[in-house]
């Protein structure tokens, strides 16, 4: 099944599952690579990347909360244009369209960022991540920056604030300025205790108890925009994907489930793109399990052809 992620038109994305990773699950297209086939999702997203290099966060990174976990890391990367050399091979090899996740941080960076883009051949898509206390003005004038130089479908990935009005104003302006799809949404900042250092620590929170505001928010705009809506936020199963399509969704995008077990993001691609299996009533529990695909069941049912015709019934006066 073929789906259309971005606004129609010359230049729209159009993947063939309507599953991928989220902005920081997957690196820069390196990473799990050799754990599940990739040619299952419909894209990639890289991880956050700024125009000019950042350093890491200092002190504890990962804190692990009751139905999540926080993370503050700083979004490290050593810039666009080192992104660009170091992964452009590695990009031209998998078999999925490529979205590059730029940070909106200057109207210079990011006009300078999308031309730079804007000629990377292995590139099929920009996704802007805008940060948690944007304006409707703001927002326009950076999708603006980077539509403006680019032929390239631009998605806006939107932050999970509290106001739905002043959502709807950054959403309503982001399409405006050219955005081909929004993205609902950005992992919300919270704050919890270290209990190694015992202070405070603010970052971002990832997790199934993060998926009942990203679905609200793909409701309320699903039938408010002109463009595709993109859900992500706490998918954890097929069925969470399924909610989020429900709801307004084109396509989802998956974060925390792929660090706790890097082939669930295969399984929910696999049930989206309608390649699951089921088992047969009767069947064993472990015969085969929800995901697994036509090509896994015709090796399973092959070899248990081979083992009968090794071991054949032995008559009754034998």
């Amino acid at each position: 099944m073929s789906v259309e992620i971005t606004r129609p038109g010359k230049n729209s994305l159009v993947i063939e599952t309507p599953v991928m990773p989220a902005s920081g699950v997957f690196g820069f297209g390196d990473v799990y690579r050799d754990l599940i086939e990739v040619d299952r999702l419909g894209a990639i997203v890289t991880n956050p990347v700024t125009f000019l290099p950042w350093n890491p966060a200092t002190g504890t990174r990962v804190i692990p909360l009751d139905a999540g976990v926080l993370l503050h890391t700083g979004l490290p990367n050593p810039g666009l244009n080192k992104v660009i050399d170091q992964y452009r091979t590695t990009w031209k090899m998998l078999p999925v369209p490529i979205i590059v996740h730029v940070v909106a941080t200057t109207l210079d960076h990011l006009r300078r960022g999308a031309a730079l883009l804007d000629r990377e051949e292995t590139i099929a898509a920009i996704e802007l991540g805008l940060h948690d206390d944007i304006g409707w003005k703001e927002a326009e004038s950076f999708v603006k920056a980077v539509t403006s130089l680019t032929e390239k479908p631009v998605l806006v990935r939107l932050p999970l604030q509290d106001s739905v009005a002043a959502l709807d104003q950054i959403a309503r302006a982001s399409a405006d300025a050219g955005a081909g799809a929004l993205v609902a949404g950005a992992p919300p900042r919270g704050t919890t205790r270290d209990a190694v250092t015992g202070r405070l620590i603010g970052g971002r929170v990832y997790g199934p108890l993060v998926r009942p505001l990203a679905l609200r928010l793909v409701g309320q705009l699903a039938g408010r925009v002109t463009i595709p809506v993109i859900g992500a936020g706490g998918i954890h199963s097929a069925q969470d994907a399924r909610d989020f399509l429900e709801a307004g969704a084109v396509a989802v995008q998956v974060d925390s489930a792929v660090w706790i077990e890097p082939k669930l993001i295969e399984i929910i691609a696999r049930d989206l793109g309608g390649l699951v299996v089921t088992r047969e009533m009767g069947a064993f529990a472990d015969e085969w399990f929800p995901g697994m695909g036509e090509t896994t069941r015709r090796e399973r049912l092959e070899g248990l052809s081979l083992l009968d015709a090794d071991n054949p019934p032995r008559s009754d006066n034998s």
